[in-house]
């Protein structure tokens, strides 16, 4: 209980901008040569949990109350991770990034479902500049603790992966060190549970700051979005995983106080979407099934027309581009029809909303549907086209949803304490981190955060 609670004041004092202990330097530290940016995402976290002032994360309270805070931070569209991740590393919408889902969605050529590839190298994944790459091209050094969309990165000095390499330098630390064994890392996402995984990122992130004190340090952490889609937001089963979300920070700040890094070090505490909760799933492939424009053969389906769900949005892809002129106004009518679709956007509608013109990659849908409140959707091929279900947690809906909202809280040595923002949208956090490192993004496309900033 004492050492908490001086781990709390710690906090405290650190991020009021106070006289902290004196801790040496680490060795690596010492190395480290500029301004260190930590960012630090909780998947999922809904900015509107912060209201309730019996939310048990004392880290994150700290870190609000002596630096700046949003009141709501609008996510793109969709509102998925990795869409979301990217849009905070490169300060641009997927209409200009390319990232739709949690990987590449990919086309089989016997016109089966579609699949979703989170194993794609970054250059074939995203098509924007990153802050990682900005930074290394300055000869500052980076790492990545479990984010997305960054697989094969030229510019990241040490990573622990969400699928870590056991050969990599970061998997053999923790291993050295008794955090955890080679068969664990081998097996890293088999037989464990999101809180352990998270336990052993944030371990990878404190070996990365106590070894080697990179400028710029990217962790994920996934425990509140995998708990929320399991038992939905604000519930306590979410509340814990909040409260687990708070020690991981803690874990965090402690290890940048221990390097003696604290003068130079800020933090961006964020989240990629909110989250709503639904107790309707509508699976619009049954749909397709029905008319048959997918069918099945055998064991196996095939079909020109294909719907990928995100949870709160589902896109839409005619694989044959001869028919899209004569089925897109069709499908559009008859989607818009359903109770719980709210609206089926055609591309050149959705375009306007951030997702990608088909004229420009395949990851385009030709129609985007978003779903009413208490509906999402599934890719289910079986059973009804809408059912009734005990309520489960979905993101994915309109970034204007008021539960889309996420999370923005930064605090440390390039910002400002006690500032209050009104609602912001994320792709002012890749200009502003830019900002602070010194380093170029000219193709993010709102200004940085200037009022923050000291």
């Amino acid at each position: 209980m004492i050492k908490s609670s001086f781990r709390l004041l710690s906090c405290a004092l650190i991020l009021a901008g106070a006289t902290a202990p004196n801790f040496a330097q680490s060795a690596a530290a010492a190395k480290t040569q500029g301004p260190i940016v930590i960012v630090i995402t909780l998947d999922g976290f809904p900015v509107r949990a912060l209201e309730d002032p019996r939310l048990p994360m004392p880290v994150l309270r700290s870190i609000v109350a002596h630096g700046a805070v949003a009141k709501a931070m609008k996510p793109i569209n969709p509102t998925v991770t990795w869409p979301n991740h990217t849009a905070l590393v490169t300060g641009v919408d997927a209409s200009q990034h390319h990232v739709v889902a949690n990987g590449l969605i990919e086309f089989p050529a016997d016109g089966s479902a579609l699949e979703v590839e989170p194993w794609i190298d970054k250059d074939q994944l995203v098509h924007a500049r990153t802050l990682y790459e900005a930074a290394a091209e300055k000869g500052l050094t980076t790492a990545q603790v479990d984010w997305v969309a960054i697989y094969g990165a030229k510019g990241v000095n040490w990573q622990f992966g969400e699928r870590p390499d056991i050969q990599g330098q970061i998997p053999q630390e923790l291993v050295a060190r008794g955090i955890v064994t080679r068969e664990q890392i081998e097996h890293f996402d088999q037989k464990s549970t999101p809180a352990w995984r998270d336990q052993v990122w944030t371990s990878a992130a404190v070996d990365i700051i106590e070894e080697h004190t990179p400028n710029l340090l990217l962790l994920h952490l996934l425990e509140t979005d995998s708990i929320q889609h399991e038992y939905a937001p604000l519930t306590p089963a979410a509340y814990a995983a909040y409260a687990y979300a708070d020690h991981c920070l803690g874990r965090v700040v402690e290890a940048v106080r221990a390097a003696g890094i604290l003068d130079r070090t800020t933090f961006f505490i964020l989240s990629d979407h909110g989250f709503a909760t639904y107790t309707h799933t509508i699976s619009p492939n049954v749909a397709l099934l029905e008319q048959g424009l997918i069918r099945k053969e055998g064991n196996s389906y095939k079909g020109d027309v294909w719907i990928k769900a995100e949870g709160g949005a589902a896109e839409l892809f005619i694989r044959n581009p001869a028919r899209r002129k004569d089925l897109v106004p069709k499908l559009k009518a008859y989607f818009a029809s359903l109770p719980g679709i709210q609206h089926a956007y055609t591309n050149e509608e959705a375009y306007a909303l951030g997702i990608p013109a088909e004229a420009n990659t395949d990851q385009a849908p030709q129609l985007y549907l978003t779903a009413s409140p208490d509906y999402a959707f599934s890719d289910d091929l079986s059973g009804p086209l809408a059912r009734q279900h005990a309520p489960l947690g979905a993101h994915g809906y309109l970034n204007t949803m008021s539960d889309m909202q996420a999370l923005f809280v930064a605090s440390g040595a390039a910002v400002k304490p006690g500032v209050t923002l009104g609602p912001i949208s994320n792709l002012r956090v890749a200009p502003t981190i830019a900002r602070i490192l010194n380093v170029s993004l000219p193709d993010a496309k709102e200004p940085a955060l200037d009022e923050i900033l000291r």
